[in-house]
């Protein structure tokens, strides 16, 4: 059974992005709410992101902007507020890992294992 999991690195403390939200959402036409999620520790949420998995397209929402407030004095607005990751789940004997690299100023994103 294929599983969804995320973590997040906070690139600009060089640490795990404890404490950030993160909403999960699938979309097929509609956009449905799964689970809205917090990072522990380790920049990881304590369960999967998605009991059951279904092929179709998903949304991972990290709020980056009220992580980094806690951190760093940012200017109003927040250059990012939120990072969105958009992807699609085509094979259900495959795990999709999405992590987030990010900083006030910018991130990244890859499929990991």
């Amino acid at each position: 059974m294929a599983k969804l999991t995320t973590h997040a690195l906070d690139t600009y403390s060089g640490k795990p992005a404890k404490g950030m939200k993160v909403d999960v959402y699938f979309i097929s036409g509609k956009r449905e709410k799964i689970k809205s999620t917090v990072l522990n520790n380790d920049g990881r949420p304590e369960a999967h992101l998605v009991e059951v998995i279904k092929i179709g397209n998903y949304e991972l929402i990290f709020q980056v902007g009220d992580y980094f407030k806690n951190i760093v004095e940012l200017q109003n607005p927040t250059f990012l507020n939120e990072v969105s990751i958009k992807f699609g789940v085509s094979n259900l004997k495959e795990n999709y890992h999405v992590p987030l690299l990010v900083s006030p100023w910018g991130y990244s994103t890859y499929r990991g294992s």
